[in-house]
């Protein structure tokens, strides 16, 4: 079960998304991007994979996205590639790769729909948010008999 976080320790929606996986009883593969940054390549082909567009995963808050004048909706897809390699911050986090599928995990309890294998007990976000019962079942969701 090959499953890869790029991962912001700083991010509590990051921290949120690696314990999930882990309650998954996965040991997944922790890219820490802002010190391993992702190539291009890599980029490009992970927003994809997920099914978004580069402007959908760029960060605002907190980043140089309004000095750079990234709001500026005539900017290419190229141009805010462009601007996401050269700040590696800009990029949205955590995407999560595994073998079901490529998600932006925000909010964190998207990863669970491309997980591969169930969650093994009860999860609790940094907040306090119950997000998986102890049966490991999405919280405040009916169980199937």
């Amino acid at each position: 079960m090959s499953v890869v976080i790029y991962h912001n320790p700083d991010c509590g929606t990051s921290r949120n998304t690696l314990a999930m996986i882990r309650n998954a009883g996965i040991e997944p593969t922790v890219v820490e991007y802002l010190k391993t940054p992702l190539t291009r390549g890599e980029l490009a082909a992970m927003i994809a994979d997920a099914g978004l567009t580069v402007r959908q995963t760029l960060r605002e808050k907190g980043t140089p996205y309004a000095e750079m004048g990234l709001d500026d909706e005539t900017l290419t897809d190229a141009q805010l590639l462009d601007a996401m390699m050269e700040q590696p911050i800009l990029i949205n986090r955590p995407f999560v790769v595994t073998s079901v599928g490529t998600r932006l995990c925000r909010p964190s309890e998207v990863v669970l729909d491309i997980l591969p294998a169930p969650q093994r007990g009860a999860f609790v976000k940094e907040d306090g948010e119950q997000v998986v019962d102890a049966a490991g079942q999405p919280a405040g969701k009916s169980r199937e008999p």
